[in-house]
């Protein structure tokens, strides 16, 4: 009967132990998170032209003709329509393109219209977007702006949760096959470290994980 309980409370012992293993197992490699490699502080190239997208605003106007002037929003269809145009494609498109594409459409009426795009509103085309999800305090996606940069992110957003490892986050950039690299927020947004700050680029995702406690 001793025999039968001790070997019992050995086998108890035994499962306990490699539970205990496997638990500090997986905590030590979700505090490691990806072996990816740190983001480039600098990335942002200078010959970026920002690119029109669904709920832009545009501003086209016409020179010596206000009656074919307008504010026109870009419909979720990526086109606009204009007095004497109708669905012409906006999206994907600078506003300088634009405006060569509707000189050529009003050219069939006017003769020889100078037009000037000007985008008032900017919300761009998704594969542009900037997106952050998980633990941030208001997970969003935001328009991308020249030379823009995590921190800039992460105020938009409003910070990290209570619950954020922000020291795991995960960059994932779009531009590069969605290769992934890993950023310092907590550093950055609670240490006040500066260097921890890197540029972002168009498609990229931000993604901030849940600690463990």
């Amino acid at each position: 009967m001793h025999k039968n309980v001790s070997r019992l409370l050995g086998s108890v012992v035994r499962v306990l132990a490699m539970a205990g293993v496997a638990v500090a197992m997986v905590g030590c490699g979700a505090m490691r998170g990806g072996d990816y490699p740190a983001a480039p502080a600098q990335a942002a190239t200078p010959d970026y032209n920002y690119v029109v997208g669904p709920g832009d605003t545009l501003n086209i106007i016409v020179w010596r003709n206000p009656e074919l002037s307008q504010v026109v929003p870009v419909r979720p269809d990526g086109q606009v329509s204009t007095p004497l145009i109708d669905g012409l494609v906006a999206q994907g498109k600078t506003s300088a393109q634009i405006a060569r594409d509707v000189e050529k459409e009003l050219g069939k009426y006017v003769r020889d219209p100078v037009v000037t795009v000007i985008v008032t509103n900017f919300v761009g085309p998704y594969s542009e977007q900037i997106r952050v999800v998980g633990e941030a305090a208001k997970p969003q996606f935001l328009p991308y702006k020249q030379k823009m940069t995590v921190l800039d992110v992460m105020i938009a957003a409003g910070g990290l949760t209570d619950f954020a490892d922000g020291n795991r986050a995960t960059l994932v950039r779009s531009a590069e096959g969605n290769k992934r690299y890993k950023v310092r927020l907590d550093d950055l947004i609670k240490r006040g470290d500066i260097g921890a700050n890197v540029d972002v680029l168009p498609g990229d995702i931000l993604i901030i994980p849940q600690g463990w406690f």
